[in-house]
């Protein structure tokens, strides 16, 4: 855990959190016709339905943090789409403000997830919207051969993919926000 924020309480290192999304959540999510808050709000519902447990639920609704953690530093940006490395930006920000490793690990595999799907299974790039096809040039495109293989063997590969389907999943316009002191609470629960 990061020195600063580990001399914080849990509560206040939550408030960090849940503050870039009442900041920034309402800022529009990169060529899609949803909201930030409205994207990962609608990620974490997906997981809660399918009866995940609270870090799988907060994995989905901090999936995509790293582009919130731009307004906290100058970070390369994927020209119009997002910050470049977004996952590996957000899942450094989850482990230093104190959270499970594994939330951390599904972040930032959800981005691997699509770079696999997009090389195992081709037509699946088909079905990516033109912003998801554009961040994927940026986020070194089709995984090759080598990189599929390592990524299978991740302990977390099948839940990555499910983040990945419920990313794609969760663009739908006009579904209302949920009541984030649910996954306030979950995260009081889960931060160290």
């Amino acid at each position: 855990m990061d020195k600063k924020a580990s001399k914080l309480s849990s509560a206040k290192r939550v408030d960090m959190v849940f503050d870039l999304y009442r900041k920034f959540g309402q800022e529009d999510y990169i060529g899609e016709p949803v909201s930030q808050i409205e994207h990962m709000s609608q990620s974490a519902q997906i997981a809660e339905k399918e009866g995940h447990d609270d870090e799988v639920i907060l994995a989905a609704f901090f999936h995509d943090i790293g582009h919130l953690c731009v307004n906290q530093g100058d970070f390369e940006t994927m020209h119009g789409y997002g910050i470049l490395s977004h996952e590996k930006i957000g899942a450094d920000f989850l482990r230093d403000i104190g959270f499970p490793e594994r939330i951390a690990k599904l972040v930032e595999n959800h981005v691997q997830a699509k770079r696999y799907l997009t090389y195992r299974y081709p037509e699946y790039y088909e079905k990516l919207s033109q912003a998801s096809r554009k961040t994927l040039e940026f986020q070194g495109g089709k995984m090759n051969e080598d990189e599929a293989v390592a990524f299978e063997t991740d302990p977390l590969f099948e839940l990555s993919l499910k983040m990945r389907t419920w990313d794609e999943m969760a663009k739908e316009e006009n579904i209302p926000l949920p009541d984030l002191e649910s996954y306030i609470r979950m995260a009081e629960r889960l931060i160290n």
